[in-house]
């Protein structure tokens, strides 16, 4: 770990980057924009689209902490919404699109809708939920099996005013104990609104996610992709590295986690690979990001940073393993911890962090 002195400023904040060792570079080859997981373009420009073929957006809405991301991510096949055990986990509405045989399906991943807006955060999170609701051709309404709360009343009620086909996904059926339980639970649901559909799952598992597959795919228009096909989002580079640092920030603080944190890319560069000109050995790209997470108070920066620096290292060295496998290329990763402020009830403050609530 490579760390650098304190300095101290006039509002007495502390910065403390931590470099992160570098793990065993992925194999190198093709041009980095090649690599680019998030392909832009089709590969064949003159690929015929079948008259079949279905095109449609669809929100996955929900309470927090009910596996909305987690359904997301096994829907697509890859990993874009960052998960936790911590509930209102996801702060944005992440696309993910998912394109299979004739069906492209564009899933929006919306934060989890709650009673309590305190400060401006909550409510942007819940508009932005909400907006996910327009212009969307099918929801699927992600519920836990083992218990219904007041915040699943609230999202139930915006569906109940939705023009367009609901499906209730039933989550977490994996930690039924009765199986024999599941169909009046089904039947139960059934009579809180009349759902297009009702489909139990459990996304951690993977089980009966090829039967949604087919059922949400009844429920989208004949249209053309909207998308690549090779596309997995809409989001940038640097987004996704700023939610990777995020999530294993959670992961790592568990219950000691202060909720007020974000995380801001400051510089995303990427170095080409090279031979060195004297010995002539090879010199892999490498793509070097700087990030800074930012804390309201002093104490929650401690907790960030940990005994000697050794939090902030575990969260920079696994944040670093899911970057390369992302990006498919070597990641030089640098975190820095400042102080700001105020910032989770300044809706100012959080559209320049990249929040938004459309």
């Amino acid at each position: 770990m490579t760390t650098q002195p304190n300095e101290i400023n006039s509002n007495s904040e502390l910065d403390e980057p931590v470099v992160p060792e570098l793990s065993v570079p992925v194999e190198q080859g093709a041009n980095p924009e090649q690599q680019d997981v998030i392909g832009q373009f089709f590969k064949d420009g003159s690929a015929e689209i079948a008259a079949d073929f279905r095109c449609g957006f669809v929100a996955i809405v929900g309470r927090p902490n009910v596996g909305k991301s987690t359904l997301m991510n096994h829907l697509i096949g890859q990993k874009l919404s960052i998960t936790s055990r911590k509930p209102q986990t996801t702060r944005h509405k992440i696309v993910g699109i998912d394109t299979r045989d004739n069906v492209q399906a564009v899933y929006v991943d919306t934060p989890g809708m709650h009673k309590k807006e305190v400060r401006a955060i909550n409510k942007m999170m819940n508009r932005a939920a909400s907006s996910a609701l327009r212009d969307v051709n099918l929801v699927l309404f992600v519920v836990d099996s083992m218990k219904w709360v007041p915040d699943d009343e609230l999202v139930l009620e915006k569906l109940k005013n939705a023009d367009m086909p609901v499906i209730m996904v039933i989550n977490k059926v994996d930690t039924i104990e009765e199986k024999r339980t599941l169909l009046p639970l089904i039947e139960q649901h059934g009579k809180r609104m009349n759902f297009s559909n009702i489909v139990p799952v459990s996304a951690l598992r993977g089980s009966n996610l090829d039967h949604l597959h087919e059922v949400i795919a009844k429920y989208l228009p004949f249209a053309p992709p909207m998308y690549a096909v090779d596309q997995l989002t809409d989001r940038s580079e640097r987004f996704l590295a700023s939610e990777i640092v995020r999530e294993k920030i959670m992961r790592q603080l568990g219950e000691e986690l202060p909720y007020d944190l974000a995380v801001q890319i400051e510089s995303f560069k990427e170095e080409p690979a090279t031979v060195n000109e004297k010995t002539g050995k090879p010199k892999p790209a490498c793509l070097y990001i700087d990030a800074t997470i930012l804390v309201e108070r002093q104490g929650q920066k401690l907790i960030v940073i940990g005994d000697k620096g050794r939090k902030l290292k575990q969260i920079g060295m696994e944040a670093r393993i899911d970057m390369e496998k992302m990006f498919e290329q070597k990641v030089m990763l640098t975190l820095w911890v400042k102080v700001k402020g105020g910032w989770s009830d300044d809706e100012r403050a959080l559209k320049s962090l990249g929040y938004s609530d459309i």
